[in-house]
C-alpha cells in the first residue's frame, strides 16, 4: 500500500505542472462560466399603478406570458418552495450530494429516471440552458454552473430568479405571470394553498390544465401542505381550510385597466419592462365605467370614441389614463389612443390668449372688447349664435367663448406671441410657422393632443397652487411615471399667477345665453373652472376642467374623424367632465395672489383704467401687469345744451349756455349691437340744426370691405359676375349717406346703409359723405376668381 502511495505521488509529481496547468484552466472556465446575462428570454410589459396593483400587460415577444424579472419573492411561495424542490437550499453550494445520491438509488431502484436530484440553483441553470437535452452530461455541467452561480448571486437573488422563470404550464412562464393567470391577482395576495400549487407546478406544469391531472396536481399540493405542518410553518386550521380550497379552473385575462397607456411606455422604449406609474387604480376603474356610460348614450349618435385623462396639479402626475371606448367593431378605432393623437382644438385654447394679453398687460381682466360683424384679411369669424353685443368684457367673452371678440384680441396681441406662449406650454403638434395657423390658431386651426392640452393647463393653474412659493418644476410636463423634485430646476412660470388666477376665475362661468336651446344647466357644489371646444365640422368634442387640485380632460368624437350633429364640447364632452369631478375628491379653490395685483381705479363703464374723463370709478385688483394697460378711450367731453338734448360749441351758443360732460362714445358699427343689450346706455346727443357744420369724427363705420382688404368677385353658374354687398354703419341710422366709387357717385342710402357692387378688377376708392358732409373713405382691390 505504502509503495502504491510513493509511485501516486511520484506520477503527480512529475506531471505536477500539467496536472496545475489543468487545474487553472479549469478554474478559469469556472470562474467564466456563466453568461453576463443569465437568462435573456423576451419579458412582457407590465403596467401597474401607483401601488403595484396590475393595470395592464402585454404577451412577450415569443408568445408567453413572463413578467419581467421581480427580486421580491413572497414569504409563502418561498418557504412552500424550498419545502418541495431544496431543503437544504439556504446551506449547500448549488449541489445536494444528499440529493444526488437519493436519486441515483431511486433511478436504479425503479429502473427508470424517476429524480434528478437538482437544487434548486440547478434548476435554475437548466432554465437558463432551454432547449438542452436532458443527460448525464448535462447533469454534470448544470452542477458545474451551480456552483458558480452561488458565488455571483445571493440565495434570495437565485430563488427570486428561479420564481421569475420557472415553467408554469402551457404559455405561462413564472411566479408573477401564473399568480394572474390561474388566481387573478397578484403573487404577494396569495393563500397557502395557491402558494402550495404555484410551487410544485414547475415539477409537472403539464398538470394544470383544466379538466386533466386535477387529482395529481391537488394529491402534490395537498402533500406539500402536510410538508409545511410538519415543519411548523402552517398549523392545524390553515392545513385544514387550505386543502379545501378548490384548484384553478381555466385562467384568468391578465387585467387590461389601461391598454393605451401600456401602448404610449412600449412606445416610449419601455417595452419588457415592469413599468410603475402614478395611476390610481380605483380612480382608473371608476372613469371607465363613466366614460363607458355615456358611451352606450353617445352611440345612438353614431358616436363611438372618447377620452379620459386627469392630471394631479401639484405634481404633474397622470391619474386617470382612459384612451378610447371600447367597441366591437374594429371599424370604430378603439384600439387608436385619442389621448395621444392630433386633433383640430375648436376655440379650448382660448384661455391661454386671455392669459398672455393679462400677463404682458395688453388687457385688464373685464376691459370692453369689441363685438360686431369682422373681415380681416379675408377672414370673417362669426360667434357660435351668430349675434353680436357690440362690446362685451374679456372675461364675459372668454367665458362665453364668443369668436369675434377673441379673434379681435388676437389681433391686437399677434399671432406670433400665441404661438410662442403655446410653443413654451409644450404642444409638441404645434410644428407649424405661426404664419400657417394665423387668426385661427384659437378657432381650430391648429391640432393637439389630449395630452398636451392637460398638461398646459396643469402649468397655468400650478402658477397659482405654488404661489407664494415658486418650487422646483414649476412649469413641468404631465407625466404617468413617478419623478422626484430634485429632477426639476428653480424656473419663473410661464404664466404668472396673478394671470393664470383671472383665467382660472373667468373660465368659472358656466352659464350660455338663454336661448342656447341645446345648453343643460350643470350644478355643482365645488368650484370648477372649465372650458369646452369644438371643432370644425362637428369633429371633436373637448372639455377641460380645473378644481384645487385636478385637471380633467375629456374628447369626445369619431376617431376616423367623421363629424356628427350635436357632437358639440357642451353636449357631448362636459357631461362627461362633470360626472368625473362628481367621482374626485373636492378641493379648496386657490388662494388670491395679492402680491401680484393692484387695486386701481377702473372706469366702471369699460373697466379699461379710468381716465380723467370717466364719470364713475370702481377700485378694483388686476395684474400688476394690467398697469400699463391703456386708459379709457371711450369716455369723452362733449359741449351740450343745459338740456342735454343738443351737442353745441362755441360758434353757435354763447359759453354760458354750453354744458361740458363726459359721454360714453363707441364706434357708430359697436353702437348699433350694443344700445340693444343696454337699456341704460345713452345715444349721443345730435348737433343743434345751427351747428351742423361742425364737423364730427367717426360717425361712418365700414363693415365691408375693411382696410385693407382684397375682394374676390365670384361668377355664377353661366360665368356672369355676381354682385357684392358693401355695408356702413352710421351713428345716426336716418341720415343719408353717399356712396362714390372712384370719385363717382354711385347711390344714396338711409337707415339700411347697404349697396350691391360689382366693381371691375384692380384698385378702387370708395367714399362715402353723409348729408353733413363727414366722410369715410376706403381703398379695396378686387380680384377675379
Amino acid at each position: 500500500m505504502r509503495k502504491l502511495f510513493r509511485k501516486i505521488k511520484s506520477f503527480l509529481w512529475r506531471w505536477k505542472y500539467l496536472f496545475l496547468g489543468l487545474f487553472l484552466l479549469n478554474f478559469i472556465i469556472w470562474l467564466n462560466c456563466l453568461p453576463k446575462t443569465l437568462i435573456e428570454s423576451p419579458t412582457s410589459t407590465v403596467v401597474l399603478d401607483e401601488n403595484g396593483n396590475l393595470l395592464a400587460a402585454q404577451i412577450a415577444d415569443d408568445g408567453q406570458w413572463r413578467f419581467p424579472y421581480n427580486p421580491e419573492v413572497p414569504e409563502k411561495y418561498k418557504k412552500a418552495l424550498i419545502a418541495f424542490e431544496d431543503r437544504t437550499f439556504e446551506s449547500h453550494w448549488g449541489v445536494s450530494l444528499r440529493g444526488l445520491s437519493r436519486a441515483m438509488y431511486q433511478n436504479i431502484k425503479e429502473g427508470e429516471v424517476v429524480s434528478g436530484g437538482s437544487t434548486l440553483t440547478m434548476q435554475l441553470m437548466r432554465i437558463s440552458r432551454e432547449g438542452k437535452s436532458r443527460s448525464y452530461f448535462e447533469k454534470i455541467i448544470e452542477i458545474y454552473m451551480a456552483t458558480r452561480a452561488e458565488w455571483r448571486y445571493s440565495k434570495n437573488d437565485i430563488l427570486a430568479m428561479y420564481a421569475s422563470n420557472a415553467p408554469m404550464g402551457g404559455n405561462v412562464v413564472g411566479l408573477d405571470a401564473a399568480s394572474w393567470r390561474y388566481f387573478g391577482r397578484a403573487a404577494n395576495k396569495l393563500t397557502w394553498a395557491e402558494s402550495a400549487t404555484l410551487a410544485v407546478l414547475p415539477n409537472s406544469p403539464g398538470l394544470i390544465h383544466p379538466g386533466k391531472n386535477r387529482d395529481a396536481l391537488k394529491e402534490k399540493r395537498n402533500r406539500l401542505l402536510d410538508i409545511l405542518y410538519d415543519r411548523g410553518e402552517i398549523d392545524t386550521n390553515t392545513l385544514l381550510l387550505s386543502k379545501m380550497e378548490p384548484l384553478p379552473d381555466k385562467p384568468y385575462p391578465i387585467p387590461q385597466m389601461a391598454p393605451h397607456l401600456l401602448v404610449k411606455a412600449i412606445k416610449d422604449g419601455k417595452k419588457g419592462q415592469v413599468i410603475h406609474t402614478t395611476i390610481k387604480y380605483e380612480m382608473q376603474s371608476r372613469l371607465a365605467e363613466i366614460l363607458e356610460f355615456h358611451h352606450q348614450k353617445l352611440k345612438d349618435n353614431q358616436i363611438f370614441n372618447g377620452a379620459i385623462l386627469v392630471m394631479e396639479i401639484e405634481s404633474g402626475e397622470i391619474k386617470a389614463y382612459i384612451g378610447n371606448t371600447e367597441n366591437e367593431e374594429a371599424e370604430h378605432g378603439s384600439a387608436v389612443d385619442i389621448i395621444t393623437s392630433r386633433r383640430s382644438t375648436g376655440s379650448i385654447l382660448k384661455p391661454f390668449l386671455y392669459a398672455g394679453m393679462l400677463q404682458d398687460g395688453i388687457i385688464t381682466p373685464q376691459m370692453m372688447i369689441q363685438d360686431v360683424p369682422t373681415y380681416m384679411a379675408g377672414y370673417t369669424p362669426k360667434n357660435y349664435n351668430l349675434q353680436y353685443d357690440g362690446l362685451v368684457p374679456a372675461d364675459k367673452a372668454l367665458a362665453r367663448s364668443l369668436n369675434v371678440p377673441l379673434i379681435r384680441m388676437l389681433v391686437k396681441y399677434g399671432v406670433p406671441k400665441l404661438h410662442y406662449l403655446l410653443r413654451k406650454l409644450d404642444f409638441t403638434t404645434m410644428d407649424r410657422s405661426a404664419s400657417h395657423y394665423g387668426l385661427s390658431l384659437i378657432l381650430g386651426g391648429a391640432e393637439v393632443n389630449l395630452f398636451d392640452l392637460v398638461s398646459a393647463y396643469g402649468v397655468m393653474a400650478r402658477s397659482v397652487k405654488q404661489y407664494p412659493e415658486i418650487k422646483p418644476g414649476i412649469n413641468r410636463k404631465a407625466s404617468y411615471l413617478p419623478r422626484n423634485e430634485f429632477e426639476f430646476n428653480l424656473e419663473k412660470p410661464i404664466i404668472k399667477p396673478a394671470a393664470a388666477w383671472f383665467t382660472l376665475e373667468a373660465m368659472l362661468e358656466v352659464a350660455r345665453p338663454e336661448d342656447d336651446i341645446n345648453w343643460e344647466e350643470f350644478s355643482s357644489s365645488q368650484r370648477i373652472s372649465w372650458k369646452t371646444g369644438t371643432s370644425f365640422g362637428f369633429r371633436d368634442a373637448w372639455a377641460v376642467g380645473i378644481n384645487g387640485k385636478y385637471v380633467v380632460g375629456v374628447w369626445v368624437g369619431n376617431a376616423d374623424g367623421e363629424g356628427r350633429p350635436g357632437l358639440i364640447g357642451r353636449e357631448a364632452a362636459a357631461p362627461i367632465l362633470f360626472d368625473v369631478f362628481s367621482f374626485l375628491e373636492r378641493a379648496d379653490w386657490f388662494d388670491i395672489p395679492y402680491d401680484e395685483m393692484s387695486k386701481v381705479p377702473l372706469c366702471r363703464k369699460s373697466k379699461f383704467r379710468a381716465s380723467i374723463n370717466c364719470p364713475e370709478i370702481d377700485s378694483v385688483y388686476i395684474p400688476n401687469t394690467s398697469l400699463r394697460s391703456e386708459a379709457c378711450p371711450f369716455h369723452k367731453i362733449i359741449h351740450t345744451t343745459k338740456d342735454g338734448a343738443y351737442r353745441v360749441n362755441s360758434g353757435c351758443e354763447i359759453q354760458s349756455n354750453i354744458v361740458s360732460q363726459p359721454w360714453f362714445i363707441i364706434p357708430p358699427l359697436s353702437e348699433q349691437y350694443y344700445k340693444t343689450i343696454d337699456p341704460n346706455f345713452k345715444t349721443l346727443p345730435p348737433f343743434r340744426s345751427d351747428c351742423k357744420e361742425s364737423i364730427e369724427d367717426d360717425v361712418i363705420s365700414i363693415v365691408y370691405p375693411k382696410e385693407p382688404s382684397t375682394i374676390f368677385v365670384p361668377r355664377g353658374f353661366k360665368g356672369t359676375k355676381e354682385k357684392i354687398v358693401f355695408e356702413i354703419s352710421h351713428r345716426n341710422p336716418s341720415t343719408k349717406v353717399y356712396w362714390h366709387l372712384d370719385d363717382v357717385l354711385i347711390g344714396e342710402t338711409s337707415d339700411i346703409h347697404e349697396l350691391e357692387l360689382t366693381p371691375s378688377p384692380g384698385e378702387h376708392t370708395l367714399t362715402l359723405v353723409d348729408e353733413y358732409g363727414r366722410q369715410k373713405t376706403q381703398v379695396f382691390t378686387v380680384l377675379e376668381k
